[in-house]
Formats: C-alpha cells, structure tokens, sequence
C-alpha cells in the first residue's frame, strides 16, 4: 500500500483517514478506561508487570497487538523521566503516581495516547493529576489561535502555560506528528515531525507530498519540586469533542 503521505489525497480520501484516526484514539482510551475498570493499576506489582498486564488485556478484549512506540508505564519518580528515558523497572507504592503512554496500530492507523492515575490522596499528586487536561486544553487554544504556529511557537507556549499553571514542564518534546504507521518514514527534516526547539515548519504546513498533516500533542508536568510528574497527550488538530 503507498504511505498516504505520498499519495494525491481526495477529500474523500482526507476524510477517511480523519475517520481513522479519530477511531484509533477512541479504542485506545477505550482500552485504558477498562485498565481501570479492571483494577489493573494497583500496588505492589513492577511497571514492567502492569504493562505485560495491559498488552494482554488489549489483545484479548481490543484485538490490539502492535503497537509502533515503546509501551511507557512510569511510577513515582520514574514519572520525571521523559519518553526516550528507560529508567529502572520500580514497584508500584500504595501511594503512588501512575502514568502510561502507549501508541497501538489498528489497521495500521497510529494512536497515541497517555492519561495519568493516582492511587491514595496525596495532595500534591492530585494536584498534578488534575492540571494535566486544563493545561492540554490551553495548549490546544494556542495552537488555535495562530494559523502560521510553527512547532518551537507552540512548545514554547507549552512552557509558558505549564509554567503559569504552577509547574515544570518536563518534557523536550510537546507532541509529534501522527498518521498512518510509520509515520516516521515522511521525507524531510525530521526536526520538523516535532513539536520542540528548533522546528520552525508551520503546524498546519501539508506533508511534503500533499497530504495534510495531524498533530498529537503531549502535556508532561513535573510538580515544582520536581518529586514526580504526570502525563497527558491525545490528538491535538483533530477534535473528538
């Protein structure tokens, strides 16, 4: 099948992998709504536990089994990590702060998806839990709000309202392009498959071969002393709601 990116797209076309897409986010926060249901984030198993747990589950139940990123279940401090960060397997505490991101294939369609999860009380990690989607929700008006935003404007504006909202933003990236699997092969500078410094292509630009382009956006907090952190990210261009 030749990559849509290298395709003359019909609207017809465009609205299909709209379609698509929009379908691939709805069963992956399907998938995590059931991890919940199913008490599956729960104390005194391994990350590494709760993800082989997750990809069971979403076989089994969601006929998902690939996925075109690394699985990401992050505890307690290990949540300060960014992605391409592989710290040590921990033990989920009773206390504790829990946030996946995990990026399947259906029918070859990427989602990429991330919610965070408290166990027990803990102010301050509700705190974080709870500024996870107002922050997201500020970020996507900025990127509405500017027709010509480039990548380094928006995560720039990531920063600025993570910061206002009263936390670190942790990561070096504040989303990515997404698409049909593999995205990453798209021509170009790869800088500009980024929302992060030094990507200077306008958001809304067309992929080099025509075909529009749809933005994930991804919203990672650190609390302001920087003992752990949350996690957020859905499609950002594309609305569901």
């Amino acid at each position: 099948m030749v990559p849509w990116h290298n395709r003359q797209v019909t609207s017809s076309d465009e609205a299909t992998r709209v379609a698509a897409l929009i379908d691939a986010e709805t069963r992956a926060e399907a998938l995590f709504d059931e991890v919940v249901a199913r008490g599956l984030i729960a104390p005194g198993i391994t990350e590494r536990e709760l993800s082989d747990a997750i990809k069971v589950l979403a076989a089994e139940s969601f006929g998902i089994t690939r996925y075109w990123h690394k699985r990401v279940v992050r505890a307690g401090a290990n949540t300060l990590h960014p992605y391409r960060d592989n710290p040590p397997n921990r033990i989920i505490g009773a206390d504790d702060i829990v946030f996946l991101d995990f990026g399947p294939l259906l029918t070859d369609w990427e989602a990429d998806f991330g919610r965070t999860y408290v166990l027990g009380d803990d102010p301050a990690k509700l705190a974080v839990r709870d500024a996870l989607a107002p922050v997201w929700r500020a970020a996507r008006a900025a990127f509405d709000a500017d027709p010509d935003v480039t990548g380094e404007q928006l995560y720039d504006a990531v920063v600025t309202i993570a910061e206002n909202a009263g936390f670190v933003f942790g990561g070096d990236i504040a989303g990515h392009l997404v698409g049909d699997f593999p995205h990453a092969t798209i021509p170009g500078d790869k800088i500009a498959s980024y929302v992060a410094p030094g990507s200077t292509t306008r958001l809304r630009d067309p992929l080099p071969g025509g075909t529009p382009s749809h933005w994930i956006l991804e919203i990672h907090l650190l609390d302001p002393d920087r003992r752990f952190g949350g996690f957020f990210e859905q499609l950002l261009d594309i609305r569901r709601d």
